[in-house]
């Protein structure tokens, strides 16, 4: 993923003839110089309207030769609190292995991830696509959103939720022919795909 200016000019010189299908760059690849300028003067409403076009072009023929793993996490933006509020909290949705961006979600001040996370997969297109999130994100809604959207994913459960995680624990031994797998009591990491009954 591109961190900051020089990596996004980087990103840009190795996937140039990709880009030439939807802007001319005659001149080639602008300068990390350049690219700073122009994303100064940039509002951030324009960069949400930018990410949506590119989730449009995920749901196209052209979208299909890049979407893979989703990966959905938080980060606290550093750098950006005003006077009384707190720093804004953001999640992200990104394919990890090219490191694109398909969206991002402000999380409102007095909430948390886990209403952020349904308003940004209900923005992307996950179907048959693996969706990866840490613990804040496994819910029973989020999971169902990622199934109803024909996603499969991996959500990582720890012991602050020990019911799920013994039948996770007990789904595992009696898939495994009974054999007793060494499963960690603080956290287990688990494929799971919707089973329905």
């Amino acid at each position: 993923m591109a961190d900051d200016r020089v990596e996004i000019a980087d990103f840009a010189e190795s996937h140039i003839d990709f880009l030439r299908k939807y802007i001319e760059l005659k001149n080639g690849v602008p300068s990390h110089d350049i690219i700073q300028r122009v994303m100064s003067m940039t509002h951030p409403a324009q960069i949400q309207g930018l990410y949506d076009k590119w989730n449009e072009l995920l749901n196209t023929n052209e979208g299909e030769k890049l979407k893979k793993i989703i990966c959905i996490d938080g980060k606290t933006m550093r750098g950006n609190k005003v006077k009384d509020m707190k720093p804004q909290h953001i999640v992200s949705a990104w394919c990890d292995e090219d490191g694109f961006c398909l969206g991002q979600r402000v999380v409102d001040e007095k909430s948390n991830e886990i209403t952020a996370i349904p308003k940004l997969l209900e923005k992307i297109n996950i179907k048959g696509k693996v969706v990866t999130i840490d613990a804040m994100g496994t819910q029973t809604d989020i999971s169902d959103l990622i199934f109803d959207k024909k996603g499969l994913y991996v959500l990582c459960v720890k012991g602050n939720q020990p019911t799920l995680m013994t039948e996770i624990q007990e789904k595992i031994r009696k898939t495994s022919g009974g054999v007793n797998l060494f499963l960690p009591k603080k956290a287990v990491n688990v494929f799971l795909s919707k089973h329905r009954k």
